[in-house]
Parts: structure tokens; sequence; C-alpha cells
């Protein structure tokens, strides 16, 4: 007799199903699992043998061939302890073994029987939920998985706990979803001094998701606005909350409470490798973009990120998803993020200021920004620079617009975006192209005029063009227009001029 059951193979953010196959067979006493396991799969039958010690349980004196189908699969982490343990009683008959043909089941075993959470939950849920099984986890997983309410979800403590309900002595209660955590953010817009302009770009940014470079000396707040540009960014929505927290599911990132409606903030340092960022390693895990999905990558000192790690962001930014291939995995994850770059105008720092500068610029700072390619450069909407504040400045009153005041604004602003996307399967403003970008975005004669005029000038690639009328759409969005008008269109491109002394690839 073949006893079954199942579990899950991730590929990228999708939970594929598994059929963990048990077959007792005549032979020399041995234990071996097929069907392209890691290392950690491998390792199963010891955690397996001894969780069942622990039980009084001994392993019959026959073969067992544990079998994870697709064969051609690989099999990755330490999820398979559970449906390998469950499976194994149902072939000995100490568990039903059509109650465990039921079951879609994830956990790693501890020598003592003790349930240990691991990665995927969520994305498990839904795969369960797809393939009408109920689904047997770490109690401290459930509160997770239990998000997905179309799949029953059965949390347990150990595997004597699964061993109880499947024999009917004590069913395992249904696990309930955790409570969703309400964003509080202790930084506050009112915090800045001064930087009006800065926070203006903020403000669009925040509205469109358009993507933004900030260049400016040591200490001139770069960092610090980054930092609460969270605060003026409206809550996820239901399916956004979902999309993120599945990424994050699989990367462990997720607490005991699951899904928050709250916007990731990711912000490497400057020494990440290509794998951190992008994702990938051993095994196709999702890097920084993927993780920073429906929030915003914060890249402080940005042209000190080596040159390959900066030109892998090129392809992500235009398309929203990123593949990583492997040589035994090739996955796929969304990675929509809102970009923020920041760096100081030179190596020194002090470029702007001719009595501390070095005795290279303004060649320095060229040099230096120009780590940065030109196609990258030109992906950024919005480019601004931030002057250093004076110790004076730290006087001046609070700003009358703190964070609640922007976010009402741009909240508002992407009310206007949700209804004019409606059924498209666009959010925002920085998602159009193509004919629904002209036929929302194009400018009324004053403002095509200018923007042509601005073009020519500018020498502007057709992206570039395109990311003027992207910019100008939202500050019209935010302005309550219909229409994009002039000075919206000055506007947008007033945020593309930088210095050529300072950036030498700024158009």
């Amino acid at each position: 007799m073949v006893a079954r059951s199942y579990t899950v193979a991730f590929e990228g953010v999708t939970a594929k199903p598994v059929e963990v196959q048990c077959a007792l067979s005549a032979g020399l006493p041995a234990f071996s699992i097929v069907g392209l396991p890691d290392k950690a799969v491998s390792e199963a039958r010891d955690r397996v043998r001894a969780a069942l010690a622990e039980l009084s349980i001994a392993l019959p004196s026959k073969k067992i061939t544990i079998n994870l189908s697709p064969a051609d699969m690989p099999k990755e982490g330490s999820h398979y302890d559970l449906p390998i343990a469950l499976t194994l009683l149902a072939a000995m008959e100490i568990v039903p073994p059509d109650a465990a043909e039921r079951v879609m089941s994830l956990g790693e075993l501890s020598l003592d029987g003790t349930l240990i959470p691991v990665t995927g939950a969520l994305p498990a849920a839904m795969a369960a939920a797809e393939g009408n099984y109920s689904l047997v986890c770490p109690a401290s997983c459930g509160a997770e998985a239990a998000w997905v309410g179309a799949a029953e979800v059965l949390a347990a403590t150990n595997l004597h706990r699964v061993l109880q309900h499947f024999t009917g002595q004590k069913p395992l209660p249904a696990a309930v979803p955790g409570e969703i955590r309400a964003a509080g953010f202790s930084r506050d817009m009112a915090d800045v001094k001064g930087q009006e302009r800065a926070k203006r770009a903020l403000e669009i940014a925040a509205a469109g998701r358009h993507h933004l470079f900030m260049s400016g000396p040591p200490g001139s707040g770069k960092s610090m606005l980054a930092a609460r540009l969270p605060s003026i960014l409206p809550p996820l929505s239901a399916a956004e909350a979902l999309e993120t927290s599945m990424i994050h599911s699989l990367a462990g990132l997720l607490d005991a409470q699951g899904i928050a409606r709250d916007r990731p903030f990711r912000e490497p340092h400057h020494t990440a490798s290509r794998a951190a960022i992008v994702g990938g390693s051993k095994s196709a895990r999702p890097g920084e973009i993927s993780l920073a999905h429906n929030g915003v990558l914060f890249m402080d000192e940005f042209p000190e990120f080596s040159r390959p790690v900066l030109e892998t962001l090129r392809q992500p930014i235009e398309t929203g998803e990123v593949v990583v291939s492997r040589a035994n995995a090739h996955c796929r994850y969304p990675c929509r993020f809102l970009l923020i770059a920041a760096a100081n105008p030179c190596k020194c720092g002090q470029m702007s200021d001719p009595d501390r500068a070095c005795g290279r610029a303004p060649q320095c700072g060229q040099d230096y920004l120009g780590r940065i390619s030109g196609p990258l450069m030109d992906r950024f909407d919005l480019r601004i620079e931030v002057p250093p504040v004076a110790y004076c400045d730290l006087d001046l009153p609070p700003s009358a617009d703190g964070s609640e005041q922007i976010a009402a604004r741009v909240a508002a602003a992407r009310d206007i975006q949700a209804a004019r996307f409606e059924g498209s399967g666009l959010r925002v403003n920085a998602d159009a192209e193509g004919q629904v970008l002209e036929q929302i975005a194009t400018p009324d004669a004053e403002g095509q005029a200018l923007l042509i005029r601005v073009s020519e000038r500018m020498n502007l690639s057709a992206r570039g063009y395109h990311r003027v009328m992207r910019v100008a759409r939202t500050i019209a969005d935010l302005d309550g227009s219909d229409t994009v008008r002039q000075p919206h269109i000055a506007e947008a491109v007033s945020f593309r001029i930088v210095a050529a002394s300072r950036m030498k690839s700024a158009v």
C-alpha cells in the first residue's frame, strides 16, 4: 500500500502542490527520500525518526521509501518534515490513510516532536484553498495562514497534537487570523525645517509612485526626508497587503500577527550584493526590491553601490517584476516599488561649498555621479538638489504641512487614479504607458507647446518625455485638475533640471 499526503514547493511567490508518497516494502531496513530533495529535506528522515521515537513509535523493520512528486521539481527547505511524518504514520496505519490524503501540511520537526515555524505559510494556504485541502501548520504560523479564509487552517504545537487530531482523540481548533496592524509613524514631515522643494518632490513621488533622486551635501536632510516618506503614503489596500505579505512570508519576515497595512520601507546598505538586492543566492529567494513591493526602496549613498548592482535595477524599474534564474531554479517576483536614491554631490560631499571643496572640484563631482549610468538616471522621474541647512534655520517654526496634511492630499490623488484606472489592472500614474498615457496625460495646447520646446532643448529621450507626462499628470491630480495644463508641465520639467556641473548624466 502507498500512503499519500500533500505539501508545497515554492517557485517565487507561487506554492506548487507536492504529493508526498510513502511505501513500506520488504527488504533491509532503510529510510530513503527521493524526488530531488536538498540537504535539509534529506535530513528530515533523522528528525522524523527522533520525533516518532519521542512518541514511543518505532519505525517498522522494512524499507521505507518517501517520494516527493513531481520528482523533477527541486525540493528545498525544512517544511517537508511534517508531511513526511504524517504520510509515514498513514502508511503504518496509525493515522487513517484517507484522512491524510485530504490535508496539506508543512512544518519543521524538532527532535522532541515540537513543530517549528517555517516560511511560506501564507502562499501554502493559498495553494490549499485552490486544491480544496485543509492546511496543518505550526501554531506560530496559524494566524498568518488563516488570512486565507477559503482554506481550513489547523495549527498544532507538536506532532503529538497532530496525531491526536487524526486519530479523533482531540481535534485541533481552527486557527484564527490575527488583527491587522494599523500603521503608526513616529516620524513626521513637520520635523523637517525648510526643504520645501524636497518635501514637494516627496509628495509628488508618493502620489504617483515616481522614482526620486536626491543630491546634496552631508547633513542636508536626505535620509531624514526619506525616512518620513512612509508617513505620507496611503495604507495598503487588501489586494496589495496580500501580495506584499506573501513575499514577506517566503522571506520569513511576517510576525505572529500576520498581515499589516503599512507599506514596507527597505533601506539596504551600499555594500549589499546583487543577490541581496535582486534575489537569489543558492535558492532563488526574494531580494530587497521584491521585499519593497508596494512600498519604498531607499538606497542611500547611491553611487557607492557597485556598478553591477545598480545596473540590475534598470529592468525591474521598468517592468515591475524580476526573474531570478539559477541553475536549478527560475522564479518570478513582483517588485513595483518607489525608489528613493540619495547621493552626495561628490566623494567628499562638499563640492557646493567653495571654502570646503577639494582641489578636484568640479571634476570630482562629475566622476562621482558618473558612476550612475545615463540609462539608469533616465529612469528617475524626479531629481532634486537638497541644499544644506544652516544652524540658524533650526529656529524656524514647524512647517504648516505635517505628514497628516500631506498624506490627505496624496490619498485624494491616489483615489483619483484608482477611479481612473478601475478595471484596467493599473494602479497609479507611474504604471501608465502607450495609448493609456496619451489619453490621460496629453496636455492642453499651451502645455503641449511647452513640452515640445523643453524636449528639444533638453534632448529628452522618449522615456524621459513620457516620464514628464506621467509626473505632470500626478501634479494635475494633486491640483484637482482634470486637464494637464502648462503649469503642471513646467513643474514636472523643473524636477528634471540638474546643474550640469553637478550631474554629468542628468539628461
